[in-house]
Order: structure tokens, then C-alpha cells, then sequence
């Protein structure tokens, strides 16, 4: 088990290297330099140059990265170029927004996909119910959010219905009304996680459900609710788990299309702005948030499954 997880942590580790090369090459490849960008187009050279100089951008990519990823390590992020302010104080200030909006989103995909995932594969082999679910399903997953939070901007600004777009109420201060400003962004949100857990909850309930010791529950007379509380749902908690640890660590690193939609001062706008203003240390820094986030959720949910089905820690030693 110790053998386990040290690898697990060490391939987390080599991960996160990887994806810092990526995130800065990357970054480097945007078209339009940085010193344009801020100091606008009638600049002196001068200017540029000494700008240039004090960004450390006139130095060769390898010690650019090595001094960018010596800070990261440290938890130093950078500063904005733009605001001029730490990265990770600007972060701080609108992660709890985002981790709220996420939250939220997740909860009412969790609540919707559950129950029915498992009330299609129980109805699976009714044709009428596993078309209809079939359908609903895939074009929720298929359709882009920006697609269908624009559609909710125009329907909630033409039906007053008490909902203000683009005003949001920290939860912090006033819980119901933070709650209630994030509502249409996570709904928005949901839909794709929704669609996604159904999936997930469907193809792993049939496979449960075709188990012997199910058949031999049946014919207990257990009730087809005291099957699924006993046995399902213990079953399928595995993938479920993965697929909601993924979404949650999706929806932390920045919902960048929603936020922008219905102005949420959250990570994902503001990663959206640093990208139209050039801001290297800001996308930079997201993007590794993101990763970081990502791949600790990946670890600990791994963790879980272990100690639900210790066959999952058994099976990673052999590979």
C-alpha cells in the first residue's frame, strides 16, 4: 500500500513538471508581445526595452523557466503585469467565488445524474424510457455551454423573475443571496455534469445489476429499493467518485466560458482577462492552479477507491 501511493505521488509529481514546460512554452507562443500590450504602440523603444529588461524577458527560455518554476515551488506565483499586485493574493480573492459556484454546480449535477443513471438502467430494457433518456442525455452532453448560457441570458433577462445577472453576492456575507446570484451559472454548469454522472451511473449499475449475488437478492425477495440501497449503490460508488473529483477539480480551475457569461468575479474571468491583456504571470499561474488542483483531486480520489475496494491498490502494485 506505502509502495502505492509513493508511486501514485511521484507520477503526480512528473505530471505537474510536464504540464509546467507546456503552460510555459505555450504561454511564449501567444501572438503579441507583452511590451506592446502594456505600454501601447506609440512607446519609445527605450521604453519597450527597459520593460523587456525589468519582466525578465530578455533572458533565454531556459532560464526564464528555471527562475518561474524555482518561485512556483516557493508558492511564489509572480505578480500581475497588469494590476501589479501578487498573482496568489489575487487568486485568494476570488477562489472562494468560484469554489462556491463549483460546489453548487456539482451538488445539483450529483443530485439529478444519481437517480437517473440508476432509474435508466433499471429501465433499460424498456425501449420507450432508454430512448427518451438516451437522447436527453446526449444532448446535454453535446451542446456548449456558451450555447446554452447564452440562451438563459436572453430567457432570464426578458422574464423577471428576481434573479439579477451579472451581480454577485459573496456567500460569505449573506449566504442564500450568494447562493441565489450563482444559481443560472450553475445551472448552466450542472447540465454537462449532470448528463455526465447519468452516463457514468447507468453503465455501472448495469454492470452491477447483472451480478449473481443481485440475482440471488431477487430471489431473497429483497424489494428492487432495498437491492439498490444494499448493493448498488456501494457498488457504483467507485466511478462516481472519479467522475465527481474530476468535474469538482474542472469547475475550481476556472469555468472560463459561464464566469465570463454572467460576469462572476471568479478565477475563470479573470484568467480571461489576463489572456486578451497578455498577462503571462496571471495565465501561468491558472493554468498550474488548474493542474495542481487536478491532479491532488485525481490522487485522493484514487486514495478513496482504495479503501472502498482495496482491489484498486492491489492492482496498481502489479502494474
Amino acid at each position: 500500500m506505502a509502495r502505492w501511493v509513493l508511486s501514485r505521488i511521484a507520477t503526480g509529481l512528473i505530471t505537474l513538471l510536464g504540464i509546467a514546460i507546456v503552460v510555459f512554452l505555450s504561454v511564449r507562443l501567444v501572438p503579441g508581445q507583452a511590451e506592446r500590450v502594456l505600454l501601447g504602440p506609440l512607446a519609445s523603444e527605450e521604453d519597450r526595452a527597459a520593460l523587456v529588461s525589468t519582466l525578465g524577458l530578455d533572458r533565454d527560455l531556459f532560464t526564464q523557466f528555471g527562475l518561474w518554476f524555482t518561485r512556483v515551488l516557493q508558492g511564489d506565483l509572480g505578480t500581475s503585469i497588469i494590476s501589479r499586485q501578487p498573482v496568489v493574493d489575487e487568486l485568494a480573492l476570488r477562489l472562494p467565488v468560484t469554489a462556491s459556484l463549483a460546489v453548487l454546480a456539482l451538488v445539483m449535477a450529483l443530485a439529478v445524474g444519481i437517480p437517473l443513471g440508476i432509474w435508466q438502467a433499471v429501465r433499460a430494457h424498456r425501449r420507450g424510457g432508454a430512448v427518451v433518456s438516451r437522447v436527453v442525455s446526449g444532448l446535454a452532453i453535446s451542446v456548449p455551454e456558451f450555447v446554452l448560457g447564452a440562451l438563459v441570458v436572453l430567457v432570464f433577462s426578458m422574464i423577471p423573475v428576481g434573479i439579477t445577472i451579472g451581480a454577485v453576492t459573496p456567500v460569505t456575507e449573506n449566504f442564500l443571496a450568494g447562493i441565489g446570484s450563482l444559481l443560472l451559472p450553475a445551472l448552466v454548469l450542472s447540465v454537462f455534469c449532470a448528463a455526465a454522472t447519468a452516463r457514468t451511473t447507468r453503465d455501472a449499475t448495469l454492470g452491477v445489476l447483472i451480478e449473481p449475488y443481485i440475482q440471488a437478492a431477487k430471489a431473497r425477495g429483497d424489494s428492487p429499493g432495498t437491492i439498490i440501497r444494499r448493493h448498488v449503490l456501494r457498488n457504483v460508488s467507485i466511478p462516481i467518485l472519479t467522475l465527481a473529483a474530476t468535474l469538482l477539480a474542472q469547475l475550481l480551475g476556472g469555468a472560463v466560458i459561464v464566469e465570463g457569461l454572467f460576469n462572476v468575479p471568479g478565477v475563470g474571468s479573470y484568467m480571461l482577462r489576463a489572456m486578451d491583456r497578455r498577462d503571462f504571470a496571471v495565465v501561468q499561474a491558472v493554468v498550474m492552479f488548474a493542474a495542481i488542483v487536478f491532479v491532488v483531486a485525481s490522487m485522493l480520489v484514487e486514495l478513496a477507491s482504495s479503501r472502498i475496494d482495496p482491489r484498486v491498490a492491489t492492482t496498481g502494485d502489479r502494474t
